[in-house]
């Protein structure tokens, strides 16, 4: 926990800092939005605000201590009472649902805090991750609770696109902003991309044939990303699938609808991992050519040396800004129903020939 906290009060000092004061003056908002676009800091900082929250040792700064039982639990995720909603379905979005019985949905997610708290210390904690995958009548449905929750109940919204939620939405929470200039991208095949599109843009032939060859990673890159998701969520229901054996046949078909929307759902979330990393590899490229420093670069990493950009002249520089254009058009080809071999070879064709 602490080189979890020590991370923040590090890259958000003044976040912690209000955080911190907000618990030594008993006055923590029992609901925060937290906003990055960071994936692996919008799981790790709710437990540690609910941690705050709840630790029974502060430490003399008033952060917790990471040690009592109610900071392990929290941090490990075997709180009994700390709940999480997402978007699993097809569409990734959030729906209101039927009522309290409509499982992974807003009804049943406001129900599960009007039980009384398994712990201790009382607390009832609740996460919506993806807020913004919430459709509109479930942020309705959620705002009363929101503004008024029942007692010892906290909830943490995340979002990496806050600007999608509604204003009712937003303002019945504390907004938190963790900056982070650099993505996180660890997709299968994130390895690679550098070196394809490198050799797409650098190559020393431009023909049709480095195009198709192009394209031909792209796609085994982007078609693999399916095969993923389905390994990542059936790692994660494991048990309960493993003992789906005793449900009956209603129960079973339930819980196979669930991870099938949970896979979809990770599939997108792949997908868009894929290609907003094609997107920083041109933008990154652009921003070094117009003078900001290597080691100031967001994603460094995906220019493996050597890259050839210092050799780049002013018309070539220009070429980069057509394949950005490019790029943005593959991603909103492919954020809608296009096909992904076409969206991908009409890329790569228009990059080698422009």
């Amino acid at each position: 926990m602490n080189s979890d906290w020590d991370l923040f009060e590090k890259t958000s000092p003044l976040v912690m800092e209000t955080l911190r004061n907000a618990k030594a003056c008993g006055r923590m908002s029992h609901a925060y939005l937290v906003c990055t676009s960071n994936p692996e800091w919008r799981l790790k900082f709710p437990l540690l605000i609910f941690a705050l929250m709840s630790c029974e040792t502060p430490n003399a700064d008033f952060s917790p201590c990471g040690k009592c039982p109610s900071c392990r639990r929290i941090l490990d995720g075997t709180f009994p009472d700390m709940f999480s909603l997402a978007p699993i379905s097809k569409a990734r979005k959030i729906q209101i649902g039927e009522d309290e019985n409509d499982p992974d949905t807003m009804r049943w997610f406001e129900g599960l805090f009007h039980l009384s708290s398994m712990t201790e210390c009382g607390w009832k904690f609740g996460i919506v991750h993806e807020a913004e995958c919430l459709t509109e009548q479930a942020q309705n449905a959620f705002l009363k609770t929101l503004e008024e929750p029942p007692e010892k109940c906290a909830f943490v919204l995340t979002s990496g696109n806050p600007s999608l939620l509604l204003p009712t939405t937003r303002s019945r929470c504390q907004i938190l902003r963790l900056t982070d200039s650099s993505c996180v991208y660890r997709f299968p095949g994130v390895e690679q991309l550098p070196g394809i599109l490198t050799n797409l843009l650098f190559g020393s032939k431009k023909n049709l044939s480095v195009a198709g060859d192009c394209a031909s990673s792209l796609l085994n890159i982007a078609n693999a990303l399916s095969e993923t998701a389905e390994k990542i969520v059936n790692e994660k229901w494991k048990p309960k699938l493993d003992a789906s054996e005793n449900l009956d046949s209603t129960g079973k078909k339930l819980l196979e609808k669930r991870v099938n929307g949970e896979i979809s759902c990770e599939y997108l979330r792949l997908r868009d991992e894929f290609l907003s990393c094609l997107h920083t590899f041109f933008a990154q490229a652009i921003l070094y050519r117009e003078g900001v420093p290597f080691e100031l670069l967001p994603n460094k990493e995906l220019f493996a040396p050597p890259f050839p950009l210092e050799k780049l002249n002013e018309t070539e520089i220009d070429y980069l800004y057509h394949i950005l254009d490019f790029a943005e058009i593959l991603l909103r080809a492919m954020r809608t129903n296009a096909n992904d071999d076409l969206a991908i070879r009409a890329f790569c064709l228009k990059a080698v020939f422009k």
